[in-house]
C-alpha cells in the first residue's frame, strides 16, 4: 500500500511540474486532471499570499519556482542566519529553497529534496534561470533522505510530510540529518478529527493532502517520538470550507465515493494547517 500510495502522489505531482497548478495550498484545481479554466497567471501568487507569503518574497523567486502547492510559509518563522545548511522536504520546483538561499547568503548552503523527478528537473532549471549558486536539488525520498548525520542547521517543509504514508520515519530522519542544537520548522495538514472510512481509503485524495493527514495529537506525538524536543505549535489555521468545497480535486472526490457535499463541508471543517517548530538536543 506505501508504494501504491508514492506512485501515485509522484504522477500527480510530475503532472502538476508539467503544466502547473496546485493540490495542496487552497487552490482550485486538481492534480489527477487538467486545471483547464483554473490556470491563471496570478492562481499561484494568489494562493501564496493568503497562505502567509509577502509581495516582496514572490518577487524575489524566479518565475516558474511558485506553482503555490504549500499550506503555509516556513521560511517565514524559520529564523534564517547568514550561513547556516537548511534542508527543505519535498521542495518541488525550488520555491521555499529559493527564499531561505536568499537569507543564509554565499555563505550558507540550501538542500531540497523531491522523489519526482520532474519537479528536481524544474527546480533545477529555477536555480540556473535565478543563479542560484548556493542551492542543490537531490533526488530523494523523505524517509530516506540522501543526506548526511548531523549536517543541516534547520530542516523546513511545506504540506508535504502528511503525504508520507510513514511520516514517523520522516521525523526520524530529520533528527538523523539536523546538527545537534538544529531545528525543524514545518508548515502541515493535520486533522481535528477522524476522517470517514471512505475517504481514509482513498488513494487519490492524498494528492489532496486529505487522505494522509495524521490527527493533530499523534502528529505531534511523532515528533517527539524522534527525539525532537521543545516541539509547539507556532501558528494553526482553520482550512477555509468553501476552497474543499469549491475545489475540483474535492469535487471528483466526492464523485467517486459517493459523498455529499454536507459531507465534504464536514470533512473541511476537522482540517487545519499548522506551523510546527522543533529542536535536536544539543547533547544526544
Amino acid at each position: 500500500m506505501d508504494n501504491d500510495v508514492k506512485k501515485v502522489v509522484r504522477e500527480g505531482y510530475a503532472e502538476i511540474a508539467k503544466q502547473g497548478g496546485s493540490c495542496c495550498g487552497p487552490s482550485p484545481s486538481s492534480c489527477c486532471g487538467s486545471t483547464g479554466a483554473w490556470e491563471e497567471t496570478n492562481l499561484q501568487e494568489t494562493i501564496s499570499k493568503r497562505i502567509g507569503y509577502t509581495d516582496e518574497e514572490l518577487s524575489e523567486v524566479p518565475e516558474g519556482a511558485n506553482l503555490g502547492l504549500g499550506c503555509g510559509n516556513p521560511v517565514a518563522l524559520a529564523s534564517l542566519k547568514e550561513g547556516e545548511v537548511v534542508l527543505d522536504l519535498g521542495s518541488g520546483p525550488g520555491f521555499d529553497c529559493f527564499l531561505a538561499a536568499n537569507r543564509v547568503g554565499n555563505s550558507g548552503k540550501v538542500i531540497g529534496v523531491d522523489m519526482t523527478p520532474e519537479m528536481i528537473d524544474r527546480a533545477r532549471e529555477n536555480a540556473i534561470k535565478g543563479s542560484y549558486e548556493n542551492v542543490e536539488f537531490r533526488l530523494g525520498e523523505i524517509e530516506n533522505l540522501p543526506v548526511a548525520d548531523n549536517s543541516v542547521d534547520i530542516v523546513i517543509s511545506n504540506c508535504v510530510i502528511n503525504l508520507s504514508p510513514d511520516k514517523e520515519k520522516v521525523f526520524q530522519e530529520i533528527y538523523r540529518a539536523l546538527k545537534p542544537g538544529g531545528r525543524m520548522m514545518v508548515s502541515d495538514i493535520v486533522l481535528l478529527k477522524e476522517l470517514p472510512p471512505l475517504v481514509k481509503k482513498s488513494v487519490e485524495a492524498y494528492i489532496g493532502c486529505l487522505a494522509g493527514a495524521m490527527m493533530k495529537a499523534g502528529y505531534i506525538a511523532a515528533i517527539e517520538a524522534s527525539g525532537i524536543k521543545d516541539v509547539s505549535i507556532i501558528d494553526e489555521a482553520s482550512f477555509p470550507v468553501e476552497l474543499m468545497a469549491n475545489d475540483p480535486t474535492a469535487q471528483e472526490a466526492t464523485i467517486n465515493l459517493g459523498m455529499s457535499s454536507e459531507e465534504v463541508k464536514e470533512i473541511a471543517g476537522s482540517v487545519v494547517s499548522i506551523k510546527v517548530y522543533g529542536v535536536k538536543p544539543d547533547t544526544v
